[in-house]
């Protein structure tokens, strides 16, 4: 009669196994990937403009480099960090670029409508449109625009570019 004794190795693999199937359920972006710090040009990617102007910074803009899938992915691909919250992961941005910090918000549920990031649209120098789809299941074209905005819905403080 011979008795099943898992090794170490064998025990150290599963334990790994499972510690990467917790972290891939966590609701922050890994490191954001190479971007460029201005709009794109022509069709080269998506140009992404986040407004932190509520939050006490600036607006900033970047370029997603080729087509990405989603507004979330041209977010990311922009270079910019994204945390959802801990109820609905990336289903709800609640924070970009860490902000607005966790003593502002904890990041547990959907945020207020009172101050959230707000989702838009445009083409390349056109005007915004509020987004009737969820960053993550919208397809951005190469050549137009993403905008996020802190606050009660609000557009992007500049024209697209």
């Amino acid at each position: 009669m011979s008795r099943f004794r898992p090794s170490r190795r064998g025990w150290l693999v599963g334990l790994m196994a499972a510690a990467l199937a917790a972290a891939g359920l966590t609701a922050a972006d890994p490191a954001p990937r190479p971007a460029q710090a201005a709009a794109c040009t022509g069709t080269s990617g998506v140009t992404v403009v986040v407004d932190f102007t509520a939050l006490g910074g600036g607006v900033q803009v970047a370029c997603a480099p080729g087509d990405p899938a989603t507004g979330l992915a041209a977010l990311q691909g922009a270079g910019f960090t994204v945390t959802g919250t801990q109820r609905w992961g990336l289903a709800f941005v609640c924070r970009i670029n860490g902000l607005p910090t966790s003593a502002t918000d904890p990041c547990v549920n959907t945020p207020p409508a009172t101050a959230y990031w707000s989702y838009w649209h445009a083409p390349s120098g056109g005007a915004w449109s509020y987004s009737t789809s969820g960053a993550g299941s919208y397809n951005p074209a190469p050549g137009s625009v993403e905008g996020w905005s802190f606050g009660s819905g609000a557009a992007p403080s500049i024209p697209a570019p």
